[in-house]
């Protein structure tokens, strides 16, 4: 088996739980290389373990790209949503079979404007959210429409539009819904809105997603996933799912419920018990 790892924190390179992941997979095997910023993956590479945290999973998906090469995240960060497995159980589950294959949608953006070469270089895929933020003290309005229909506008510090995969990162953070990854949906949240009656929407994830902004500033931040970049206040964008998904390992044992409960402690009441 062929598998390309990835670190992007170096200063982790020496760390003893890398090394021995490193050695584990050498004694099992494995044809395993490593990948460091601006690589390229192998022709034959069967899985890329990104190792470190989710930020580390959100930049091993752009490494990986259309490419259709599963990833599995191993942790060596904090919280590890998409990254849940520990390095001691990843070498032997995968080594013998133990694992599934799950497919995650991607979201992508499309751009109009006068300063279109402000976005020069923006990879315009998504695992998690796409989002504007204001970049100055004014709030923005953000005007919204679902396959043509227009929604009335937010008027909030930004919005965002999640996959379901994303429902559990910042789209969480902003009362948004937990979402089970495989539901067919998106969520359009706005970002501390100056409303008090608009909530999250829950939109099928076949729909296209426009957006365009009021704003007094000339700049607000347009981030994908964990990218954020600086641009004009004129940016029209479409959002809609990508052509081509994220194939994301999953080791047997792990499932979605199970991450709910031990790594954001859903339920945790003293009468459920332990």
């Amino acid at each position: 088996m062929k598998i390309a790892v990835y670190l992007r924190n170096r200063l982790l390179e020496n760390d003893a739980r890398y090394l021995g992941l490193m050695e584990k997979f050498r004694a099992a095997g494995s044809d395993v290389y490593e990948i460091k910023d601006g690589g390229r993956v192998a022709e034959g590479t069967d899985i890329f373990v990104s190792v470190g945290g989710d930020g580390t999973f959100l930049s091993s998906a752009v490494i990986v790209g259309d490419t259709g090469i599963p990833v599995l995240g191993v942790n060596l960060g904090r919280l590890g949503f998409l990254s849940e497995n520990t390095p001691d159980e990843v070498v032997d589950e995968v080594m013998s079979g133990r694992y599934a294959i799950e497919s995650r949608k991607l979201l992508h953006a499309s751009f109009s404007g006068s300063r279109m070469s402000e976005l020069a270089g923006i990879y315009p895929y998504a695992l998690n959210e796409i989002t504007i933020h204001r970049a100055g003290p004014a709030m923005l309005g953000v005007d919204v429409s679902i396959d043509g229909s227009p929604l009335p506008t937010y008027w909030a510090d930004g919005l965002l539009v999640a996959t379901s995969s994303g429902s559990t990162a910042y789209s969480l953070s902003v009362g948004g819904p937990i979402v089970m990854p495989d539901s067919e949906v998106l969520i359009v949240s706005p970002i501390a809105p100056h409303n008090l009656n608009v909530r999250p929407l829950i939109v099928p994830d076949s729909s296209r997603i426009s957006l365009s902004l009021r704003a007094r500033d000339e700049k607000v931040f347009l981030t994908v996933d964990n990218r954020s970049r600086e641009v004009s206040t004129d940016l029209g964008m479409e959002i809609s799912l990508a052509q081509f998904s994220l194939r994301r390992v999953r080791l047997s044992g792990s499932n979605f419920i199970k991450a709910l409960r031990t790594k954001l402690f859903w339920g945790e009441d003293i009468r459920n018990g332990r």
